[in-house]
């Protein structure tokens, strides 16, 4: 019987063994793994490993994103070099992966000599090419730093509502973006020191040139999910834009070889050479093993002989569905094969908050719950989708103990007792169920597929009405009444032997998933390979190992341990983006100024506030926090407003919503368009936004009273 398998376009023979490299987005080395960061790399894991079992050539590599000038300021504050910072968060990645078994085939670091010549290469290439420009950028700098500023390295008073300490991209009370420019009174957080504008030569990538390659290649093979097509659409009709890929000293990082003498200050942006990275790890391990070569793997010409994925968050298509390939086309090197995204994590149904406890740390969970049980529950809920996951904790504890413990493990717990009591762990030499063994066998067939265009969620599905056959199985034939009769133990024998064989099935099924399961699972069935095509073999005249608990439930009591200890860790309340403490001038405290914060109901009548139907949203190319909405307010026109609610939300999740609408605010002008209102929404900007969302029932126009 042959396995089911999809093909990806690309690649011409479907009969032989496939040759691929895999990746995933690169963690940065400025802080410890959390829960956020692992659906990435357990879902790329998972489909790593299925596609191992199905016999094809894979090889999986990634590193720490070392560069840029928060790793050296995290630096200095640790008292330590850029190079200690990283070496430092590199052994703690790599301790964190190796305990939710996240199997590398090599973990690098983008502070490498062979990260430096991939990028040197490309650059060279890109240049002699025409596609680098340089343009003079005025931005706000630290004089006493002696560094220009990031938008989140400067404060002051927003040049909207007058809120003070606001940072430089955003109002957090008002929900205002703006250029750190347009800041009243800024200050450096680093410093404290009054900002000035200077004005430094900057190098760029031309990345409109690629235009009409990137919408070839954007659409070309089924390489990416088709909301990530139409989110690039919209980039592509906004216009694409020349990308500044340098920094200025004082920066960690490299140095943009072949600039002028007086140019030698000049720095590639962190994000140039990150997704070189990926090259620059393969590259390491090709060194040291000889079935590797790079060229087979990178080479334009063998672009249709191996395979390349990336899998990464949402949050970075931009960079490697657009700056990305397009570097690679323009310096001569392949492209990707598909860039597959994924969504947030949720937890609770909120984002994940320190206050609450659920901004889990990698390290904390393993202290308190088995990774297999994260990596099973991840699973149940990833699909092909770019959509978010919540972790639930009580749905987690369920599934867990529901799906592991209380169908899975439980077929082999209670039908290997009887088989090593009476049969010295012989199971019997016949097959007495081929119809029910065939029909797990066919469900079975689907999940190559399933894995490998990773419909984890559909797979997992699955393998659970697989156990509940064999579980359904169990308790009608009742081995356990039978055990107690006499001349009944082949009945009993053959019963349990089905049983173990459905499981011996099923652990092949789950193998990706929970590879720990999997290995303790092959001891005690005593078999020799868990590979997909294994999974029609029969155990017959087959003699078991001694069983072993496989797995423990979960308590309430071990998540409740954890949430109290991601509380405990908690470092004492600062501010978040600085080590500054905030001044009683931007934190009033006087008696004066608390009744200040009062209004009268007259002062609140002065807001209109009315019923309004979503009838567009979009993101808006070239702000991170915003969104437009086109609104029906029940006026003759619509009207135009921005949100800067972007983080916590897609476009499409608030579709055709009713929304409370604040509309006789002045109309503001932004340089993307004119704001006409605010919408409504509760929580922290900072960690969760919730958009007030009305019945569909409301009446469009009506006044909030």
């Amino acid at each position: 019987m042959q396995t089911t398998q999809t093909q990806h376009p690309s690649v011409s023979s479907v009969s032989s063994t496939r040759q691929i490299l895999v990746t995933s987005a690169l963690p940065y080395a400025n802080g410890p793994i959390h829960l956020g960061h692992l659906v990435e790399y357990i879902q790329t894991d998972i489909w790593v490993r299925a596609m191992k079992a199905l016999g094809h050539k894979v090889t999986y590599v990634c590193a720490d994103d070392a560069h840029g000038t928060a790793i050296m300021l995290k630096a200095q504050d640790n008292g330590i070099t850029p190079e200690e910072q990283i070496a430092n968060v590199k052994a703690s990645h790599e301790a964190d992966f190796a305990k939710f078994l996240i199997n590398f085939d090599n973990y690098h670091s983008t502070h490498s000599e062979e990260n430096r010549q991939f990028s040197e290469l490309i650059y060279r290439r890109l240049n002699h090419a025409g596609h680098i420009s340089t343009s003079d950028v005025e931005q706000l700098y630290d004089p006493e730093k002696g560094l220009f500023l990031a938008d989140r390295f400067v404060k002051g008073t927003c040049p909207e509502c007058n809120t003070q300490d606001q940072y430089g991209d955003n109002c957090e009370v008002c929900g205002s973006t703006y250029n750190a420019t347009e800041l009243i009174n800024p200050h450096s957080t680093l410093s404290g020191a009054t900002p000035v504008l200077k004005t430094s030569k900057h190098y760029f990538f031309d990345l409109p040139n690629f235009e009409a390659f990137l919408k070839s290649w954007v659409n070309d093979n089924d390489r990416l999910q088709p909301s990530v097509i139409n989110k690039l659409q919209e980039w592509f009709d906004a216009g694409l834009t020349k990308w500044d890929i340098s920094r200025d000293a004082p920066y960690f990082g490299f140095k943009i070889p072949d600039t002028p003498k007086d140019e030698d200050d000049k720095y590639f942006y962190v994000w140039l050479d990150a997704p070189v990275g990926y090259m620059a790890s393969f590259q390491d391990l090709c060194n040291r093993r000889e079935d590797l070569n790079f060229d087979d793997y990178w080479l334009q010409e063998n672009a249709n002989k191996t395979e390349v994925y990336h899998f990464i968050g949402k949050d970075i298509v931009y960079f490697h569905a657009l700056f990305w390939p397009a570097m690679l086309s323009g310096s001569e090197f392949r492209t990707p094969t598909g860039v597959f995204a994924h969504g947030f994590l949720t937890v609770n149904g909120a984002k994940m908050s320190k206050s609450r406890g659920t901004f889990i740390q990698a390290e904390t969970y393993t202290k308190h719950l088995h990774p297999e049980y994260l990596r099973y529950y991840f699973a149940s809920k990833l699909s092909e989708h770019v959509e978010d996951i919540n972790l639930d904790m009580d749905d987690f504890m369920q599934k867990v103990n529901s799906d592991l413990v209380g169908k899975v493990v439980n077929i082999a717990s209670r039908s290997a007792g009887f088989l090593l009591k009476n049969h010295n762990g012989v199971l019997s030499a016949t097959c007495t169920e081929p119809a029910l063994l065939q029909e797990i066998d066919l469900m079975g067939e689907q999940l190559p597929a399933a894995y490998e265009n990773r419909s984890f969620a559909k797979a997992m599905r699955l393998i659970m009405q697989c156990a509940d056959k064999a579980n359904e199985y169990i308790d009608d034939k009742k081995p356990w009444l039978l055990a107690k009769q006499a001349n009944r133990q082949q009945e009993v024998q053959d019963i349990c032997s089905i049983a173990i064989n459905i499981f011996h099935k099923l652990i092949i099924y789950l193998a990706p998933v929970l590879p720990e399961l999997a290995d303790n699972a092959k001891a005690f069935l005593n078999v020799a390979d868990l590979n997909f095509a294994s999974r029609h073999q029969s155990l017959l005249n087959h003699k078991i190992n001694q069983f072993k608990p496989l797995m423990q439930r979960i308590e309430d009591s071990q998540i409740t341990a954890m949430i109290n200890a991601s509380k405990e860790s908690m470092p004492a309340k600062t501010d978040s983006k600085t080590n500054t403490t905030p001044t009683t001038q931007n934190h009033p405290h006087n008696n004066a100024q608390n009744d200040a914060k009062h209004i009268s109901i007259d002062d609140f009548a002065k807001v209109e506030m009315k019923v309004a139907k979503v009838l567009a949203c979009h993101y808006v190319d070239g702000a991170d926090k915003l969104l437009q909405f086109t609104l029906d307010v029940g006026e003759e026109q619509t009207r135009n407003v921005f949100s800067g609610i972007r983080k916590f939300y897609e476009p499409e999740q608030l579709q055709d919503k009713k929304v409370i609408c604040v509309t006789n605010l002045a109309p503001r002008k932004m340089k993307f368009g004119i704001s006409e209102g605010m919408i409504l929404s509760a929580g922290d900007p900072k960690t969760a936004l919730v958009v007030i969302t009305l019945p569909d029932d409301a009446p469009i126009g009506s006044t909030i009273a």
